[in-house]
């Protein structure tokens, strides 16, 4: 579990990137865990938008994908959400 003090400090590391990945109206689908993960372990941090055409809520499928991928969930802003989990070789430095 990351402190407030990580938090903090990933949400303005998350500011400048874009979205990865986005969820339309397929919703979550093992393809799309498929690619979150294997994005998480090469950046740690990851954006991910939704379209207006999904049937989940963006908090839903940011709880959903934190879940699925043993990831925290950073922040929820409009239809983005941020996911931090640390890669085997800790590239941002950041300790839980």
């Amino acid at each position: 579990m990351l402190n407030s003090q990580n938090k903090k400090k990933l949400r303005t590391m998350a500011q400048t990137l874009p979205a990865l990945l986005q969820i339309g109206k397929g919703d979550l689908s093992d393809n799309f865990f498929e690619n979150l993960d294997s994005d998480l372990e090469a950046h740690e941090l990851v954006k991910v938008s939704m379209q207006k055409t999904s049937s989940l809520t963006v908090r839903e499928a940011a709880i959903e994908c934190a879940a699925q991928t043993g990831s925290d969930v950073i922040q929820v802003i409009g239809r983005t959400f941020t996911l931090y989990r640390p890669s085997k070789e800790n590239k941002l430095g950041i300790k839980e």
